[in-house]
C-alpha cells in the first residue's frame, strides 16, 4: 500500500463469531513492527483510532493482527523496502485498519471533485476530526477515503492514518496551527461557528477516562519498548489536553489560510406571510398554498 509506513492489504481470519458460526474474514491494511516509521505508530494507531470511534466518529475498524512466520517466509511481496536494502517484514502482532470497501467494494477513492466533495454524506463530520486531531496532536495531515456503494451517488468519508498521532514515536504534543488539518478548505465551508464542532467537542470533553485508559491497556509491550509509564504519562496528557482544544482550533482559524470562509455567517431565513398558517397549511382566508 502506499504511505511511509508501507502497510500490507491482507486478507484477515477473525474466527468464528459464535460457536458453530462460519469462519469471517475481512480485508486489513496491516502495518508492521519494523515499519520504516517507528514501532509506536501501531500504538497510535490502536489507541487513536478507537478513541476516534468512541466520539462517534466515521473510522474503520482497528485490530490487532498476528502474522505467522510460515506466513512471512512463504510470502515474497512481506517485505518492507529501507532505501538501500529490504527487510523481511517481522511475524508476530501489528496493527489492522479495515480495508474500507470490504470484499467486494462498490467505488473507493482518495480524492474527489469540488463538487462531489461539497455533496459528501458526512461531510460535516470534518469539523468533528479536526477537533480529534488537535487533541491527539497529529503532526501530519489529516487524511480520508471516500466509498459509495453501487447503486448510490453520493460519497461517504472514512478516517484513516493515525499513526502520527501525538507526535508519531516521540510521543509529545508540538500544537502547529496547521498540523492535523486537511489540505483542502473545501471540507471547511460548512463551519460556521463553534456550535459546528458539536457534538464532537463534548463527546471529547465528557468522554469517560476509563474508556481512553481501556483502549491503552490494549496495546501489545512490543509496541513501545515495554516502557508503561511512558505509556501512562501518554494517556494522562491526552486526558488534561482535552480543554484546550478550542484554543488549538482558533489557532487555525486565525491562521493566514483562512480555513473558515463562512464563519460568523447565517442564512437568512424568509419571513413567511402573514396569512400562513402552519398548523393546517393553508391561509387563514381559505386559499390553499
Amino acid at each position: 500500500m502506499r504511505g511511509g509506513a508501507q502497510g500490507q492489504l491482507m486478507l484477515c481470519d477473525e474466527g468464528p463469531r459464535r460457536e458453530g458460526g462460519k469462519q469471517d474474514f475481512h480485508i486489513y491494511v496491516v502495518k508492521f513492527q519494523n515499519n520504516p516509521q517507528n514501532v509506536r505508530v501501531l500504538a497510535n494507531e490502536l489507541v487513536a483510532s478507537r478513541l476516534a470511534v468512541a466520539v462517534g466518529l466515521t473510522v474503520p475498524p482497528g485490530e490487532i493482527v498476528e502474522v505467522s512466520q510460515w506466513l512471512v517466509e512463504n510470502t515474497p511481496e512481506l517485505e518492507i523496502d529501507l532505501g538501500r536494502q529490504r527487510e523481511r517484514c517481522r511475524a508476530g502482532l501489528h496493527f489492522g485498519s479495515r480495508y474500507v470497501g470490504g470484499l467486494m467494494p462498490g467505488q473507493v477513492v482518495d480524492y474527489l471533485p469540488e463538487e462531489q466533495l461539497r455533496e459528501v454524506k458526512n461531510g460535516d463530520e470534518f469539523a468533528g476530526v479536526l477537533a480529534f486531531d488537535k487533541w491527539t496532536g497529529n503532526a501530519n495531515g489529516r487524511q480520508a477515503v471516500y466509498a459509495r456503494g453501487p447503486r448510490e451517488r453520493r460519497y461517504k468519508a472514512y478516517f484513516i492514518d493515525f499513526g502520527y498521532c501525538f507526535h508519531a514515536g516521540d510521543w509529545k504534543f508540538d500544537d502547529m496551527p496547521l498540523r492535523g488539518v486537511y489540505y483542502r478548505n473545501e471540507v471547511y465551508r460548512r463551519v460556521k461557528g463553534w456550535d459546528d464542532f458539536e457534538p464532537w467537542l463534548g463527546r471529547i470533553s465528557n468522554l469517560d477516562p476509563e474508556m481512553l485508559w481501556k483502549a491503552v491497556e490494549d496495546v501489545p509491550p512490543e509496541w513501545y519498548g515495554g516502557d508503561i509509564a511512558e505509556l501512562e504519562s501518554l494517556a494522562e496528557q491526552l486526558i488534561l489536553r482535552r480543554d484546550r482544544i478550542p484554543e488549538l482550533i482558533d489557532a487555525f482559524r486565525k491562521s493566514d489560510r483562512e480555513p473558515f470562509p463562512n464563519w460568523g455567517r447565517t442564512e437568512e431565513i424568509p419571513a413567511l406571510p402573514e396569512w400562513w398558517d402552519p398548523r393546517i397549511g393553508t391561509s387563514l382566508g381559505g386559499r390553499v398554498h
